[in-house]
């Protein structure tokens, strides 16, 4: 068997790599060819390319197009460009402004690895002839008893599991994570070792599509609607004061309501528990109120059998930068799965993912309702 899995040279092994044009995925293309693989790289365009090419802090903007194509020609393997566009805002884009206006906090992220990245984008390279796909996402894929698993990386503070709990058993089979077991700082050692430009490259931080973190702006572009004023109401329905239109407002927010003081006991602060779509309400209450102990997901994804009714003893991240809590987890039919706490957690938030683990192993998650 070669490093990845198959039996056969890696001369004769097709490795496409997801190149975003980042240190992760240059270094990973980089390794793979050094280590003799038939590698391929494979970019993706996902807006217009002249106004993306000045973004910075963001993945798969145009000055990333040209890293990838650059470390491409250095290294010496074919890189191609792919315009997804179309896909990606009706997939991912669209997707995004429709659950702010139901109310939701989305996770567009998640929602690219679901649909472009490891749908659309695994497709093409089982089209180009590929034994694998291979990425820079610091997760692990572990193979136990001839099937693979879904593991988190070494380093917490890069574990990208979180992210990929959307992952199939069919696409992980396909997949490949070789730098999932390392940590950053040995990721851009290997980079200035190989003599990649983008070494020092600072790692994407904001949603992609969103210009400076200003996600109304993007909303609202496809739903002009979208800041109609509506009431702030307590959660008896007593209206305490005006919004300036729901997308503005997430659970757990506790600044900008704009209420005065003495509408609580003791004056206690009011925070954002709710928020009601179909009333253009935003429902608010004290920390308490925000305190959750079961959850209800949905349009659920599993790497373990579906053990439908029985409990399952798990530890389920609720955000991406939240500590993993105790819960038990009960599958249900239709995609469907409850969780029940050991503790209460504070501002969960419909629209978020719930993703489960036993261990270090991710067995998937939901979205929560």
């Amino acid at each position: 068997m070669n490093s990845l899995g198959f039996d056969k040279e890696p001369k004769d092994t097709r490795v496409v790599v997801a190149m975003s044009g980042g240190v992760d995925s240059s270094v990973t293309a980089a390794l793979l060819h050094e280590q003799g693989y038939d590698v391929v790289g494979i970019t993706l365009q996902l807006y217009d390319h002249g106004a993306a090419i000045e973004r910075k802090g963001a993945c798969c903007a145009g000055i990333d197009i040209y890293d990838a194509k650059i470390v491409a020609d250095r290294i010496g393997f074919p890189h191609y460009v792919l315009n997804y566009e179309d896909n990606f805002k009706e997939s991912v884009i669209e997707d995004f402004a429709n659950a702010y206006m139901q109310g939701s906090t989305p996770i567009p992220c998640i929602t690219c690895n679901q649909t472009v990245k490891f749908k659309d984008m695994l497709e093409t390279a089982k089209e180009l002839g590929a034994d694998c796909m291979a990425t820079g996402h610091y997760i692990q894929r572990i193979v136990n008893n001839g099937k693979a698993e879904l593991h988190r990386g070494i380093d917490n503070g890069k574990d990208q599991s979180y992210f990929l709990f959307a992952t199939t058993q069919e696409q992980l089979d396909f997949l490949r994570f070789p730098i999932g077991g390392w940590n950053k700082e040995r990721t851009r050692q290997e980079a200035k070792r190989l003599g990649l430009l983008n070494a020092e490259k600072p790692d994407s931080q904001d949603i992609c599509f969103v210009p400076n973190g200003d996600y109304a702006s993007v909303v609202k572009k496809i739903h002009p609607e979208a800041e109609k004023e509506g009431d702030i109401v307590d959660l008896k329905g007593n209206i305490l004061g005006k919004h300036k239109g729901i997308i503005h407002y997430t659970v757990g927010q506790r600044k900008g309501l704009g209420i005065g003081g003495g509408v609580t006991k003791n004056n206690e602060p009011l925070y954002v528990v709710g928020v009601n779509a179909d009333k253009n309400q935003v429902i608010v209450g004290i920390k308490e109120d925000l305190a959750k102990k079961q959850i209800f997901i949905s349009d659920c994804n599993w790497l373990i059998d579906d053990d439908i009714g029985k409990e399952i003893d798990v530890e389920v991240k609720l955000r991406s930068v939240s500590k993993a809590a105790k819960a038990k987890l009960i599958i249900q039919e239709n995609k469907n799965a409850e969780i029940i706490l050991d503790v209460p957690q504070y501002g969960i938030s419909s629209g978020q993912a719930a993703v489960c683990y036993i261990g270090n192993r991710v067995i998937g998650g939901g979205w929560i309702i």
